[in-house]
């Protein structure tokens, strides 16, 4: 099942703390967007500024903070960005339950602040298609390999507070979020039973048909493999606090191999993060500079595989755990690489130009409630 939310004003009376999700009374919808008055710029900008204050640095720290062992200045990204994608109109996928934490705990601070940079300083006026966790989106992995992002079921603690209560909670939260960015003129997207990262990574195929430059906002190092030159990431930096664009050329620096090398890389050291096992626990000796040697000349997992298969690849340590673990490998690939045949479909509203008169007053509205929410919690 797609669920898919366009723009709609919708009424709230939520009760917040400021870094955490807690209980949010619905209100009902209204079935007419209402026209926003914005508010000035300025008051924006405060709330902003406010909400930085609580970002810590954590979550994003998976993926590399440096582009190219070194980060471009502040406003010198987003130039160099726009006059390598010249002559062509961008789409943005921006992929949300990230951004919604600080470290390990959930934040909607963490949302506002990242999300009120994304919109004034990143992709202005360009679509823009948000993306969340679908429902049991990680059981189609994890009946390959159990052990797949499996550390994250423990993130509710045990307490005298069920479960369920919680979940519920955080549902509330999210419904909250998916109305900011809704408010926002942004479409939404959670399909049932799939991770974000393959229903953007299925519609980055379907934008690029339509001749459309692809970037994908994220911090989450999966969406590595999908870099090329028409497909680029924007990434928030948390020690500089702004968002920072990576490229092609600034995968190629950093790592002096293609992305799909990257990918099949990970395959064979596995990936710690996703809970997907190498097979170094299995043949100590096969590390990085073994792994890197072999795919340098062969290109890709399954060519190294197919290649072992029929002769001599390595050394013999090397050669007998390709033909020995070549099974093993490729169900690492099939577990870490993104799907592109998500049940889903781009529709031309989408790719229409955002409009942003809302903007200011939405997300001033938002930092307001965690202020007030903030101080009630402090009274309290």
């Amino acid at each position: 099942m797609v669920e898919v939310t366009v723009a709609a004003w919708i009424s709230h009376a939520p009760c917040l703390t400021p870094n955490s999700f807690h209980s949010i009374s619905n209100g009902k919808s209204r079935n007419k967007t209402t026209k926003v008055v914005p508010t000035s710029t300025k008051a924006w900008k405060i709330r902003t500024a406010v909400a930085a204050s609580s970002c810590s640095s954590s979550v994003f720290g998976s993926f590399n903070q440096t582009v190219g062992g070194q980060v471009l200045r502040e406003g010198e990204c987003l130039e160099k960005y726009k006059k390598e994608g010249k002559g062509k109109n961008r789409v943005f996928f921006l992929d949300v339950n990230p951004l919604c934490y600080a470290g390990n705990k959930p934040s909607l601070q963490s949302f506002g602040h990242w999300v009120s940079l994304f919109f004034s300083q990143v992709c202005l006026t360009d679509p823009v298609i948000a993306v969340f966790d679908g429902n049991n989106c990680n059981e189609l992995r994890r009946r390959l390999l159990p052990s797949y992002k499996a550390h994250r079921r423990k993130f509710f603690p045990q307490s005298t507070i069920s479960k369920k209560y919680v979940r519920g909670q955080v549902g509330r939260s999210q419904q909250l979020i998916m109305d900011v960015l809704r408010k926002c003129n942004v479409p939404v997207l959670k399909v049932e039973g799939n991770e974000a990262d393959d229903v953007v990574a299925t519609l980055v195929e379907q934008v690029l048909e339509r001749g459309y430059h692809v970037v994908i906002a994220s911090p989450d190092k999966d969406f590595k493999q999908l870099i090329s030159e028409n497909v680029q990431i924007v990434m928030p930096l948390v020690e500089l606090k702004r968002w920072s664009f990576y490229t092609l050329k600034h995968y190629m620096a950093q790592y002096n191999c293609d992305p799909q090398s990257d990918l099949s890389l990970r395959c064979i050291l596995g990936d710690e993060v996703d809970g997907v096992p190498g097979i170094q626990h299995l043949v100590p000796g096969f590390g990085r500079r073994t792994a890197l040697k072999l795919l340098k000349k062969h290109g890709s997992l399954e060519n190294l595989l197919n290649a072992a298969s029929v002769r001599t690849v390595g050394r013999q340590y090397a050669q007998e755990a390709l033909t020995k673990y070549a099974d093993y490998l490729r169900r690492n690939y099939e577990v870490l690489a993104l799907r592109r045949d998500v049940d889903v479909h781009l529709q031309e509203e989408w790719l229409l130009e955002r409009d942003t008169s809302n903007d200011a007053n939405v997300l001033s509205n938002f930092f307001r409630l965690l202020e007030e929410t903030n101080k009630s919690t402090r009274e309290s």
